[in-house]
């Protein structure tokens, strides 16, 4: 994992399909891959029965061509003084982004930078729910990127970097990887915690709410108080590794008040943790990270694969 490892011996691995969209994600690489001596691997995965387009231009679909615009890219990225290899899957795939979770395995990645909202053979991938079945199997982390809407490449920027908690230590794997950035690049962290109000509670807890609301009301203002004292100590352990980081608990539905608080910060990462869970899986766990894979207006979402501990948020 890049934020337990100082050394020049990190691998990222960067599947691109040789559209311009793709290539937002060379600022983050080139940043990232300088300042932590990363080995940087760019990968083309042939797809079986390919479009004859990718967001409106030609489409890799010839091996030769693939090697080509690879080696082109590498050459940019070696001008910056990264180490850089690249690779072309030559056989034909149904599946695209789990021949990409295999090469990322087979070839121990510690960190997979991919553009977030892509089409064609990624798809899958990008948009989440690919990613977190990769993080289940056992990837320890994914950056995805956000292009502009105007197509352009933004240049890499870290200020401000918010990391949504639960409380318990299955997803406290966030910390010491925002914690990394944050010293890295000079940014702060924002802490931020999800308490329901008796409205947005869900499942069990929201027919416990209808049948007892006094007490249900009770025990979620205690959630406050206990959340709060949780986030205080997070931001203690931050400040005594030279990080300025700030705290916050909010009341009502965790999905729309992290997307809120991301928008109202500007902030330019979201580090979630997250247990993997994709599909409808996912949906009945309660899970946000897939949802804000979708959703987020964040330049930069890098989700880490969570604890082992009892925690269904994410």
């Amino acid at each position: 994992m890049f934020w337990q490892i100082t050394q020049s011996d990190l691998n990222f691995l960067v599947p691109l399909d040789g559209s311009h969209l793709a290539e937002a994600v060379l600022p983050a690489v080139e940043r990232l891959g300088s300042r932590y001596h990363a080995k940087v691997t760019l990968l083309h995965v042939m797809e079986q029965h390919a479009p004859a387009t990718v967001h409106g231009e030609r489409h890799l679909t010839d091996a030769a061509a693939a090697q080509t615009y690879l080696a082109a890219i590498a050459a940019r990225l070696r001008s910056s003084g990264l180490t850089v290899a690249t690779h072309v899957h030559t056989d034909k795939e149904d599946d695209v982004a789990q021949s990409i979770v295999q090469h990322a395995q087979e070839m121990h990645s510690d960190l997979v930078i991919m553009c977030m909202h892509g089409r064609g053979g990624l798809r899958g991938f990008l948009f989440g729910s690919i990613a977190q079945q990769a993080l289940k199997l056992g990837m320890p982390s994914i950056l995805l990127v956000q292009p502009q809407e105007d197509g352009q490449v933004a240049p890499f920027a870290l200020r401000r970097i918010l990391v949504p908690l639960d409380g318990t230590a299955a997803h406290e794997p966030a910390i010491p990887a925002a914690l990394t950035l944050a010293r890295t690049f000079g940014a702060g962290i924002h802490l931020v915690l999800v308490i329901p109000t008796l409205a947005t509670l869900s499942g069990e807890q929201a027919a416990v709410g209808l049948l007892l609301p006094t007490t249900m009301r009770a025990v979620l203002d205690l959630s406050e108080q206990e959340a709060a004292h949780y986030l205080e100590h997070i931001v203690d352990q931050c400040r005594a590794a030279g990080v300025q980081a700030q705290a916050e608990v909010l009341r009502g539905d965790a999905l729309s008040a992290v997307l809120a608080q991301a928008e109202r910060l500007q902030v330019d990462l979201i580090v979630l943790a997250s247990h993997g869970r994709a599909g409808l899986d996912a949906e009945l766990a309660g899970s946000i990270a897939p949802r804000i894979a979708g959703r987020t207006s964040c330049p930069l979402l890098l989700l880490v694969r969570a604890g082992t501990s009892a925690g269904e948020s994410t």
